[in-house]
């Protein structure tokens, strides 16, 4: 029987890196984006080449009835296939001051990251749960553990996804679903690209900015069936800045 992942903003950066290691795993990979066609068709060549498949499907994560239309069209007709990693990466940042941060930024980096993980989810659940196996790995961030300057709306965003994970776990534990989440600190991608490594790497033990490969290494052991025992956690990654 097919195997089948879906990888929410997987079109680019930590994205692409997930979906190729779940290619190379032999999973039919879901791309999910938003918006740059190019990219996510990009992204399904490579998963090509690892001699896996997939398919790029398009829906914004932060609008529930976008994802019931599109994500849950896809699950009605796939009844028999159901995925069975799902990785929620997918978010934004729009990073200001708090005395400067308006209401059209805190909430759309809440729907994106927060949101998101509720209305992808909640379409997924389902099958997981019948067919009792599953992996949920969340992308979250040293932001939501450590919290940031200009980054509260991110912060609150990813500190609420590592709540829901907990949370979720318990839930599901029983039906041989795990739900854990994992949060990068620098990595070189193109939402960290206005960051300076050069300034920021002294503060890192390791002294670099990490690879999205780094990343999809560890969400692949955790889509693994070495990881069953693995269950409620957060997983930093993040070359020893913050433990």
């Amino acid at each position: 029987m097919k195997k089948i992942a879906l990888v929410t903003g997987g079109s680019r950066g930590i994205g692409r890196a997930i979906c190729i290691k779940l290619a190379e795993m032999g999973y039919f990979v879901i791309i999910n984006y938003i918006s740059n066609t190019t990219e996510a068709e990009n992204t399904l060549s490579l998963v090509r080449e690892k001699g896996s498949d997939g398919e790029i499907l398009k829906f914004d994560v932060g609008d529930f009835t976008e994802v019931t239309s599109v994500l849950g069209a896809w699950v009605e007709s796939n009844k028999d296939t159901p995925i069975e990693i799902l990785v929620n990466n997918a978010g934004i940042r729009k990073d200001t001051l708090m005395m400067w941060l308006e209401p059209g930024d805190w909430n759309s980096v809440l729907n994106s990251s927060l949101g998101g993980f509720y209305n992808v989810t909640k379409q997924v659940l389902n099958g997981m749960l019948v067919k009792r196996y599953g992996r949920i790995i969340n992308i979250v961030s040293l932001s939501g553990l450590k919290g940031l300057p200009g980054q509260v709306n991110y912060s609150a965003a990813k500190a609420g996804v590592i709540g829901a994970t907990k949370a979720l776990a318990q839930e599901v534990g029983r039906r041989g679903i795990t739900v854990n989440a994992i949060a990068p600190g620098f990595i070189r991608t193109d939402m960290t690209q206005d960051i300076s490594e050069k300034d920021m790497k002294g503060m890192i033990p390791v002294n670099r900015f990490g690879e999205p490969h780094e990343v999809a290494e560890l969400v692949g052991f955790l889509a693994s069936d070495k990881a069953g025992y693995i269950t409620a956690e957060v997983i930093s990654i993040n070359g020893g800045l913050y433990s």
